[in-house]
């Protein structure tokens, strides 16, 4: 390994460490408030369907934003959209702090919602620039984990609220964004030279009519997007109503239900992402289907885990199934930006992630919606998990069905 091929290397992982404090930010603004729902409800008397909009609110701007974020991403390069949807969305966290309407708690979550789309594309593509091949899992799968520490952190936001109030846990969490936002811009290395990634914006080629060369009208592509969908109208419901489910009914404290739901959900989709990107990096070298496959499988799995969750009131019981629903989430997590890279041209990486991160939220927005309607008309949140099983089983078999294509590669870049 010559010195500027070291260097690459180093520069290749500081990346991923950086950007993972990024990513734990982005998971725990966006999760604080669904574990602060008890004070947040009493502040501004709101019903279960208000406080499902809440969530929804952030899931549906947000899916909207994915749209064009990730061509933004790709557009105009993956550092400057990287510095500014962080320090957008930290300072609509702080913003959240002070708010005195409900009609201003959904403004401040939708402007949150706007900045944080543009992140994941544009962190995700940046990453798979510098990691090609047999650390592309790997460094994804790190760099997601960050996603699900700031989860359990934001799982814990009912003791932060009970310590120092909801108001204040919103003030301090946004501060540290735009302080983090400046040391960013200061150190994140620069990309690797003639990428994507870099600041000065290109010209973006169209996208093809009917994109044959871009891959995103690939049957494996539109494959993803069904999956998307039902993995995150299934996912993104049981993530935002845990909390709840535990408060009402199974009677668990507020303080706890946070760290019972969200936390041990992403607790267990880091020990996911862990075992899956070795499993994966390793067992694509003989089969590129790998990248699908695995979190295909625990897909399946984790389906029965929902019917399982939504028929029980042990409390152990449940957390085990939490626990396996979190570990396949972990699973796809580690393989769906490589998995891209197998349908997709590396002109519009962060384009198609994008337009996953539109498909999965939008639908987890609307589930999240329906979730918190149908309790308001007596319909317990564990009908509405088993009922997300059936899409969860649904996002398992398209994941095994998916065949990886001989997608358009970076020149010199190795295989995905």
């Amino acid at each position: 390994m010559g010195p500027q091929t070291s260097a690459t290397s180093r520069a290749a992982w500081v990346v991923v460490a950086m950007l993972w404090v990024v990513a734990l930010l982005n998971y725990l603004d966006r999760n604080i408030v669904t574990a602060m729902g008890e004070p947040v409800k009493a502040a501004f008397t709101l019903g279960d369907a208000q406080f499902g909009l809440v969530s929804s609110t952030f899931m549906w701007v947000y899916g909207a934003c994915s749209l064009f974020a990730g061509y933004a991403a790709d557009r105009f390069g993956r550092r400057p959209v990287i510095f500014a949807s962080l320090a957008v969305w930290s300072a609509a966290t702080f913003a959240t702090g002070s708010v005195l309407s409900f009609e201003g708690m959904l403004a401040a979550r939708a402007i949150m919602g706007v900045s944080e789309a543009f992140y994941m594309p544009a962190a995700v593509a940046l990453i798979a620039e510098y990691h090609r091949g047999s650390t592309r899992s790997r460094a994804t799968a790190l760099h997601l984990s960050g996603t699900h520490a700031g989860a359990i952190c934001g799982g814990l936001g009912g003791l932060v609220a009970d310590e120092v109030g909801w108001r204040a846990a919103f003030h301090i969490f946004g501060a540290i964004g735009v302080g983090y936002a400046l040391v960013l811009v200061a150190l994140l290395p620069r990309p690797p030279e003639g990428s994507t990634g870099a600041e000065t914006p290109r010209a973006a080629a169209p996208v093809p009519a009917g994109g044959a060369s871009s891959g995103l009208a690939a049957r494996g592509f539109l494959l993803l997007l069904v999956m998307s969908a039902f993995d995150g109208a299934a996912l993104w419901t049981l993530r935002n109503w845990l909390p709840e489910f535990f408060r009402t009914e199974l009677g668990v404290a507020s303080r706890w239900a946070g760290l019972l739901g969200t936390s041990a959900f992403s607790a267990a989709a880091f020990a996911g992402m862990v075992v899956a990107s070795s499993l994966s990096d390793r067992w694509s070298r003989t089969r590129p289907r790998a990248r699908t496959l695995i979190p295909g499988a625990w897909y399946v799995a984790a389906a029965v885990a929902f019917v399982v969750l939504g028929a029980t009131a042990s409390v152990p019981v449940l957390v085990g199934c939490v626990l396996v629903a979190g570990s396949a989430r972990g699973s796809l997590d580690a393989n769906l930006m490589p998995a891209v890279c197998t349908q997709v041209s590396w002109k519009y990486w962060a384009t198609g992630y994008g337009l996953l991160n539109f498909a999965g939220t939008t639908a987890g927005g609307a589930m999240t919606f329906a979730g918190g309607w149908l309790k308001d008309q007596n319909v317990p949140l564990s009908a509405t998990f088993q009922m997300a099983g059936g899409f969860v089983l649904v996002a398992g078999v398209c994941l095994l069905v998916v065949r990886p294509v001989a997608a358009p590669h970076r020149p010199n870049a190795g295989a995905p």
